[in-house]
């Protein structure tokens, strides 16, 4: 049986979706959430699909091995970074090398790095008057967005296109493909 650890800061849809996708496979207690931000609705999504969660500050995440200590006692096979705004600390990608992976809302390595995020990132490909953006999931080394890319899928910018409208665009890329690389990675072919 695999276990999965979800790291989100935000909404946490992603790792919701994920959830739902691996139903049949994996049963809730196969799944650990993990969060920075006690407001997150990552929070509430939690409670709902009854899946444990770990909220945890800065100074537990950077310098303490509370997190790591976890992770390694949960015996998880993958760690998803699915909107979680931190970099992994060293400690952990060394434990856990070749498996934590991360979703990206741009074509890596375009649009990555500190600070590349959500909304900003996709304003930025407006701005710069793209023609395409899209999603890279990759592994998880010691720096920002710089890890080997697992996939990458790819989306039109029409010249119309506003932030929102990428943002969507992307969204939908994120529901259809970080599922199914979930699914691969726990269960290669």
């Amino acid at each position: 049986m695999s276990k999965v650890a979800i790291f989100a800061s935000g909404s946490g849809s992603n790792a919701e979706n994920i959830v739902n996708h691996l139903k049949g496979r994996l049963k809730s207690s196969d799944f650990h959430f993990f969060t920075n931000k006690p407001d997150a609705y990552v929070n509430e999504r939690a409670r709902k699909l009854n899946i444990q969660l770990t909220l945890f500050s800065k100074n537990e995440f950077y310098n303490s091995d509370k997190i790591l200590k976890i992770l390694i006692n949960g015996n998880f096979d993958l760690i998803v970074l699915a909107g979680f705004l931190w970099l992994m600390p060293l400690n952990i990608v060394q434990a856990f090398n070749g498996r934590i992976i991360n979703i990206h809302p741009a074509l890596l390595p375009k649009y990555g790095g500190k600070g590349m995020y959500g909304k900003r990132v996709h304003e930025a490909v407006v701005a710069n008057n793209e023609i395409e953006s899209g999603i890279t999931i990759h592994f998880v080394d010691e720096n920002y967005d710089e890890g080997k890319v697992i996939k990458q899928e790819h989306c039109a910018v029409l010249p119309s296109d506003t932030a929102e409208d990428v943002e969507r665009k992307i969204h939908d890329l994120e529901f259809k493909h970080f599922p199914k690389v979930v699914e691969e990675l726990l269960w290669p072919r």
